[in-house]
């Protein structure tokens, strides 16, 4: 009759949360106490109710006992079945009562609230940062404990967040899940594959607010802002040397260790940029990309097909600061103001 009433006589003593069943508040309390009374006498796990117990046994003996009649696809729990076919009848029954938006399992609407209510329940009890979901917190707490329990089993690269070795295992498999529409490019992530498609629809989001230079990366125009800043946050232990980007601190850092590490599987020659050796296997393949659109002649590199480019053009960019004459590259430049300085 409670269900008619909606009497709830039974109360939490510690939060004065109520239910209408004993046994629902006799579950509840362990919320509090961490009472995990029922264990697995396999790997010794507990678990705070028995159902829970016989879901996890499955874990052991392998069982799936609930299929789905449309895919045949099994599970451990009904419950999990139940979500499952939501894929195939496109149910979402829980529904947000701010926005409309709906789900289809009830703690993804939890989750979902939380975007509007602004609550973040799971704080850290070592630096205080709070977040809306428990698996946030546990995967935020290894940056203190300096956990990092996934593991690459090709090169034993370790990480924090499994989605980081997911990705890092492309590294090695060369696999490119998310492919451009317009022009069959493939990338390694979505996020790479969103910025790719701005360079066809022309769409450049990120705006400076200094000089109105708009970027299709937030990475990128955090990178020309430090043109107006000044700022260089990477600084080379080594020489006191200090770069806009981590990346350049890296290349850099290999003039002090010597390090090679890209190699040329052809002749043996290495070198320190991945873009280098692009351009030395075009040794090997005779591939010249870079074309010019007046006499058709091809270049190995960018930086050749510019400088050729001015001998249609006529541009010389690079001026003596004694006599004025100018030239087409800095390398004649440098020739000419030898004749200034002899004696």
């Amino acid at each position: 009759m409670r269900t008619h009433t909606e009497e709830k006589p039974h109360s939490c003593e510690i939060c004065g949360y109520s239910f209408s069943k004993k046994s629902n508040l006799v579950r509840h309390i362990r919320t509090h106490s961490g009472e995990k009374p029922h264990s697995c006498e396999v790997c010794g796990n507990s678990f705070t109710e028995k159902y829970k117990l016989v879901s996890h046994m499955s874990t052991h003996t392998g069982e799936t006992p609930h299929t789905c009649e449309v895919c045949g696809s099994s599970f451990t729990e009904n419950s999990t079945l139940v979500k499952h076919i939501r894929t195939h009848t496109g149910e979402k029954p829980y529904s947000c009562e701010v926005c409309g938006y709906s789900f289809t399992e009830k703690s993804k609407l939890v989750k979902h609230i939380r975007t509007h209510t602004g609550e973040k329940p799971y704080s850290c009890e070592v630096c205080g940062y709070s977040c809306t979901e428990k698996s946030t917190l546990v995967i935020h707490m290894r940056t203190h404990t300096e956990e990092k329990p996934h593991s690459c089993e090709i090169c034993e690269y370790s990480f924090s967040k499994k989605s980081n070795l997911v990705r890092h295992i492309r590294t090695h498999t060369g696999e490119k899940p998310h492919s451009c529409e317009v022009c069959g490019n493939s990338f390694t992530e979505k996020y790479k594959l969103v910025s790719h498609m701005r360079t066809h629809t022309g769409e450049k989001p990120y705006t400076c607010e200094v000089c109105g230079s708009s970027f299709t990366e937030n990475s990128t125009l955090v990178k020309h802002i430090r043109t107006h800043t000044g700022e260089r946050p990477y600084s080379c232990e080594v020489c006191g040397y200090s770069f806009t980007e981590k990346s350049k601190l890296v290349k850099h850092i290999r003039t002090h260790t010597g390090e090679k590490p890209y190699s040329c599987e052809v002749c043996g020659y290495s070198c320190t940029e991945k873009s280098t050796l692009v351009i030395h296997m075009r040794t090997h393949t005779g591939e010249k990309p870079h074309s010019c659109e007046v006499c058709g002649y091809s270049f190995t590199k960018k930086s050749k097909l510019v400088i050729h480019m001015r001998t249609h053009t006529g541009e010389r960019p690079y001026s003596c600061g004694v006599c004025g004459y100018s030239f087409p590259q800095q390398s004649n430049l440098v020739g000419h103001m030898k004749t200034h300085t002899r004696t």
